[in-house]
């Protein structure tokens, strides 16, 4: 008699196929963001001494997109945070929501463009202080992303950092 899970081994593996081609397909609103989806990212400061990796992830079908992030510095406790983007069903646009390790938080949205990605002004939440912050990305095609962002300051938009991504898969 032949094992049940030997009959079932040819069903599942279509299923896991079509699994799998069905998580790497996004829904239409996220398609300028498929670029970086099943990869890991990974910037310096400009002195060498910081590190950022971002890696994302689809999820709920490319319903949502999921970017996991790690900031690193020589004798400090690793910063970590989790971004969710989602699309709005009301708006059809995308939004996100960040969470860090620190507690800060925040909410904003995503508007896709011809030759950036761009996160208008949005409001960080950190143990009660609130900063407006802004951000463009940037891709080259070339398995990097410009990332830049910026701070709203009495003076007017400050840059927090600005950085190169690069692809490490």
């Amino acid at each position: 008699m032949r094992c049940p899970i030997a009959l079932l081994a040819p069903a599942l593996l279509a299923w896991s196929a079509a699994a799998a081609a069905a998580a790497g397909a996004p829904v239409e609103a996220f398609k300028p963001l498929a670029f970086l989806a099943g990869h890991c990212w990974k910037g310096e400061s400009p002195d060498g001494r910081r590190s950022d990796e971002h890696c994302f992830a689809w999820m709920l079908d490319g319903r949502g997109l999921r970017d996991t992030h790690v900031v690193r510095a020589p004798g400090q406790d690793d910063a970590r945070g989790e971004t969710v983007y989602y699309v709005n069903s009301a708006t059809k646009h995308i939004e996100y929501l960040y969470v860090e390790s620190g507690g800060g938080f925040t909410r904003g949205t995503v508007e896709p463009g011809a030759d950036a990605i761009v996160f208008p002004d949005a409001p960080y939440v950190d143990e009660g202080e609130t900063l407006t912050i802004r951000a463009r990305w940037t891709p080259n095609g070339a398995g990097e992303y410009e990332a830049w962002a910026e701070a709203k300051t009495r003076e007017g938009w400050s840059t927090l950092f600005r950085t190169k991504m690069k692809r490490t898969d």
